[in-house]
């Protein structure tokens, strides 16, 4: 007779939104500026709706500002959150309140997991909140810390003179806290109720609770990282926001060929620079999967991206064939290389015309068209563009302006459906690169067959707002073990020899 298998416990999220935002001068709450294009907590937020352990998501907002949050949530369409109510006065006070709220309902005897994470923590990776998870299959409480890098100082002040030092722990031993903080929810709730007895009750984290409170329940340590940075100085919002901006993200790929065409049948893509490159290799790809193509360009259809009056006429064919364009891509570019104060004027204005404003007339011109059917426009970066370089500084601006563009329509566009994205190749074999560098070492570039396959599965994918990057050690690899911020600083140390 076999035994049956216990039921896994239900795992809730508690972000605890409670902060005022004094200490980076606000008036609002920090966990509603706005990062990378969305407020703080929303980046949290979406984290635990995409955590495959997380069934339920509960914020605890401070007081007055529930309403915002609850329409960050509709219009983000986090299902999984399903309370929002005020936080307390202070840190304990909050967190007593979410431990009420999740008893609630529960059977006699019925526990689960709850994790307690900072809304302020937007960088939190799916790695920590799954040890978390996997933690509380052995123990009753989890905390997340990481090394001090740092030496550890202990003082005391003595009047008028300042301070002075006490002690120097063994930095060895030192560990700086994080979160999530993770329990069992009758084992928090027990710590907090003993702690109701002490007149003296005071912690700024719950794990220090279960410490002093239930001395003989173990905490397991999971170990963090160094992005989970909190959002609590000035400073940390400056940091925050390049981390998000620098940060690649990897396009998941079909599970196989018939995958792809099922995707693909049917749908209409109209390629920007689609003579010849990355471009025309995208448009063969996708016609190969059965969507209708029109690759367009300056030397096979007579198409130049910087005139609006054939962006808008390619468009306006595409649709009145097909009923429809559901991808616009813009591959279309121009790197010319020299002195800014030795470039004369038709050089900086063709780079300006064809590299700039060509994509902010494409992208113009494509919204009505992708409203309709909730496409994507994809756009194309270079590995310069996180830091200008002499000689290219015309190609490395409009670069940057690329994911600029990308990441201010993703999130202008959202609304309406229309995703957004940014494909960031590393130096790729293209025609356009030869003419500029003319012959280099066989097997030293990126095929532009490799970055086209990537830009179909963005293309694919429910990703908007992103910078993915493409290079030749594929960037999915060991994708489940890092984050997305790791593979960004991977990926901005690998910069410093492109172009």
């Amino acid at each position: 007779m076999s035994v049956p298998h216990e039921a896994k416990p239900r795992t809730t999220a508690v972000v605890l939104a409670g902060g005022t935002g004094q200490r980076v001068g606000l008036s609002i709450p920090k966990q509603l500026l706005k990062i990378a294009g969305k407020a703080v907590i929303e980046h949290t937020l979406t984290i635990f709706e995409n955590a495959e352990g997380i069934d339920d998501v509960i914020v605890l907002m401070a007081p007055g500002f529930v309403p915002d949050v609850e329409k960050i949530v509709a219009k983000a369409g986090l299902s999984k959150v399903t309370r929002i109510i005020e936080g307390g006065n202070t840190r304990n006070e909050t967190t007593e309140r979410a431990i009420a709220a999740l008893g609630e309902g529960l059977a006699e005897g019925e526990d689960r997991n709850v994790l307690f994470h900072d809304a302020v923590r937007p960088l939190l990776s799916q790695r920590v909140i799954k040890d978390c998870v996997d933690a509380l299959e052995r123990y009753q409480a989890v905390d997340v810390a990481i090394p001090s890098a740092d030496t550890i100082i202990v003082t005391r002040t003595h009047g008028e003179d300042g301070e002075f030092i006490t002690d120097v722990p063994d930095r060895s031993r030192l560990r700086r806290g994080q979160t999530p903080q993770a329990f069992k929810l009758s084992t928090i709730r027990r710590a907090y109720e003993v702690a109701a007895g002490d007149p003296n009750f005071q912690a700024t984290d719950d794990c220090s609770v279960v410490l002093k409170y239930l001395p003989d329940v173990p905490i397991f340590v999971v170990a963090g990282d160094e992005y989970n940075m909190k959002v609590t100085q000035p400073v940390d919002v400056f940091i925050t926001d390049k981390l998000f901006q620098l940060a690649s993200t990897a396009a998941p790929r079909q599970a196989d060929e018939a995958a792809y065409r099922e995707l693909l049948t049917g749908k209409t893509l109209v390629v920007f620079g689609g003579s010849y490159g990355i471009g025309a290799d995208i448009a063969a790809l996708a016609e190969s999967y059965g969507a209708k193509v029109y690759a367009l360009g300056r030397s096979t259809t007579g198409t130049h991206v910087e005139n609006p009056e054939h962006v808008d006429d390619a468009l306006s064919k595409a649709y009145g064939e097909t009923g429809r364009i559901d991808y616009v891509i813009n591959t279309a570019g121009v790197l010319r290389i020299g002195k800014l104060a030795e470039t004369d004027n038709t050089t900086i204005q063709e780079a300006l015309n064809v590299n700039y404003l060509a994509p902010v007339q494409i992208a113009r011109a494509s919204y009505k068209y992708l409203a309709e059917t909730q496409g994507q426009l994809l756009l194309y970066t270079s590995s310069s563009y996180t830091r200008g370089r002499a000689e290219y500084s015309l190609y490395s601006s409009t670069k940057a302006a690329m994911v600029n563009l990308t990441q201010a329509l993703a999130d202008e566009w959202a609304g309406e459906g229309i995703r957004v994205n940014c494909v960031n190749p590393e130096r790729t074999a293209t025609p356009m690169r030869t003419k500029a560098f003319g012959q280099e070492p066989e097997g030293s570039l990126l095929s532009s067959e490799a970055v086209a396959r990537t830009s179909l599965d963005v293309l694919l994918s429910e990703l908007t707002g992103h910078v993915i990057d493409v290079r030749q050690q594929d960037p999915t690899a060991g994708a489940a073990e890092s984050s997305g911020f790791e593979q960004a600083l991977a990926s901005v140390l690998d910069r410093q020899a492109d172009v």
